[in-house]
């Protein structure tokens, strides 16, 4: 998937990670997505822990 079609469905991102996050139990929450230059910044509402950025990490692995 590309950096702009990632972007075009950042509602939908923002709202499946939140799931998933509330899957494993996690009071973390994905505020928004955001596209700098080469990457993708996700802006959580508190620290997240290794647990919830691996989660976060898989599925941004799994969405293409």
């Amino acid at each position: 998937m590309t950096m702009a079609k990632f972007m075009e469905d950042s509602s939908t991102h923002v709202s499946n990670l939140n799931r998933a996050l509330k899957n494993i139990k996690s009071e973390v929450m994905v505020d928004f997505v955001r596209q700098e230059l080469a990457s993708v910044v996700i802006i959580t509402s508190k620290v997240a822990s290794e647990l919830e950025l691996q989660t976060i990490k898989n599925y941004i692995k799994n969405v293409n």
